[in-house]
């Protein structure tokens, strides 16, 4: 049993089983990863014994530390490995056009990103303000670099009909300061590739750098191309494309965290390092963020990728593509719901017609039925939707989804859409971050359920419905706010 108290740190050592008995005991009140019935955050291959030989793998070199080379040599050549096959996915590598790529493996997409942002400005050092353009359906993750680096942000608008960037808008945003031009293939929201040829093309003509976002989707869509998928060019192949970063923990379907960052050539990666030797202990030099890396997920990836081998992830994009075909299929056959876009990748994201139901009760009813689905907020003249990353695991069970889909909206019309009092809509929609104050957001969480050390509420169709009622500035303040109180130590 759990410690009453709930530290960590209890006064007397616990027995090991113990210990394991209380994390699967937290466990149970988590979505299953496996089964293909969650459609966000878990990348499940469904391959018999491969967890097994990922964490064997993990465990084999998850003291190894990654901060010295010299000193653990495996990591290196796992790490230079996983950078080889990444970019040869990618159209890198020898015989190709961009026979000089180099790259590093990072912790996550975030952490990619931010690298590739790091990189491109510190390339511009002459540069005072430097400043980066990205869609608006660039990964959130761009947005936090710019932030923490102190780089200017100058968002592109998107299309709503084609979820796509306008090049035009894309060459007009570009200025003397900016550092990088940014594409996504796909985007995660939508699952779409951009115009990334000419995005790269209006890039390398003002003689800026292009990052290839490809951390969501990027690992399957070479092996979605082979399968007969129109696809545009979007990798090494395209010149102006100077870094792209692909996630191994996502459809490479290594264990958390694995991402892997590329480069052209060492030159454009070069500002990506940090070095430091004006003090008495031993001379730093990172490659990434981290100084200090475990070889765990190194070494998982290592044993997944050379498991699965290429013949494997062209099966798993099979089975994946396959699933897509039968959730868009499902979602069409649906009244009251319409797809935002065709997919063409891995994602399949639809959104309410105007008889349709309440999307935010549709989410809690999918929930109550096993499904776990991403809700997604109205933006810029886009309808809020509901996002499903599509994995191989998902193939066995995507029969089921089109009757529980009909089921789930069925009683979502029935329950109508959530009511909440008009004056807290209308604040939500006049007030500014600035106004709030903590009495107001602890009586709005309060009356939404959060908070009060009594966790999640059972459904979240109040919450998101106030979040959409807000602007995002507001939202943001919101999110902290509410998430602020369900991250409470247990002393």
């Amino acid at each position: 049993m759990i410690d009453e108290s709930g530290s960590a740190l209890p006064a007397h050592g616990v027995p090991a089983e113990q210990v394991l008995a209380e994390v699967r005991r937290l466990r149970e009140a988590d979505r299953p990863t496996h089964g293909g019935r969650l459609f966000a955050y878990v990348y499940d291959a469904a391959v018999a014994g491969l967890d097994e030989l990922a964490a064997a793998a993990y465990a084999e070199s998850a003291h190894v530390n990654g901060l010295d080379p010299t000193a653990f040599p495996s990591l290196l050549t796992m790490e230079n490995a996983l950078v080889g096959a990444a970019a040869r996915v990618l159209g890198g590598g020898p015989g190709t056009s961009a026979p000089e790529v180099v790259g590093s493996v990072t912790s996550g997409g975030t952490e990619s990103l931010i690298l590739a942002v790091k990189a491109a400005r510190d390339a511009r050092p002459e540069i005072t303000a430097p400043r980066i353009v990205v869609p608006a359906s660039a990964h959130a993750a761009f947005a936090k670099a710019a932030h923490y680096l102190r780089v200017a942000l100058d968002t592109v608008p998107v299309d709503p009909g084609t979820l796509r960037p306008s090049v035009a808008d894309v060459a007009a945003a570009i200025t003397p300061e900016t550092v990088l031009v940014v594409c996504s293939a796909p985007s995660y929201a939508h699952g779409v590739v951009d115009p990334v040829a000419e995005i790269a093309e209006t890039a390398a003509a003002a003689g800026v750098r292009c990052h290839v976002d490809a951390c969501f989707g990027g690992w399957t869509l070479p092996y979605l191309r082979r399968l007969g998928t129109d696809l545009p060019a979007f990798d090494f192949a395209v010149t102006g494309v100077t870094s792209i970063s692909v996630d191994l923990h996502k459809y490479a379907y290594a264990p958390k965290g694995v991402s892997v960052l590329l480069h052209r050539d060492a030159g454009l990666r070069a500002p990506q390092y940090f070095a430091y030797a004006d003090w008495p202990g031993y001379t730093m030099v990172n490659p990434v963020i981290s100084s200090t890396r475990s070889g765990g997920p190194i070494a998982a990836a290592y044993a997944t990728l050379r498991h699965l081998g290429d013949d494997g992830y062209l099966e798993l994009a099979r089975r994946t593509r396959e699933a897509v075909r039968v959730l868009a299929d499902a979602v069409r056959g649906v009244d009251g719901l319409r797809l935002v876009a065709e997919p063409e990748s891995t994602v399949v994201c639809f959104t309410a017609t105007e008889s349709g139901p309440d999307l935010f009760v549709l989410v809690d009813e999918l929930a109550a039925r096993g499904w776990h689905t991403q809700p997604q907020l109205a933006y810029a003249g886009m309808p809020c939707s509901v996002h499903l990353t599509v994995t191989a695991a998902v193939a066995p069970t995507a029969a089921e989804f089109g009757a529980d889909l009909a089921e789930a909206v069925a009683a979502a019309e029935a329950a109508g859409p959530v009511a909440l009092p008009p004056d807290l809509l209308a604040l939500a929609g006049a007030l500014t971050p600035e106004a709030l104050t903590a009495d107001l957001v602890a009586g709005l969480a309060a009356g939404l359920g959060l908070g009060g050390g009594g966790g999640l509420p059972d459904r979240m169709a109040p919450v998101n419905t106030l979040l959409d009622a807000a602007p995002p500035a507001l939202r943001e303040r919101l999110l902290v706010e509410f998430v602020s109180l369900l991250q409470r130590p247990s002393f």
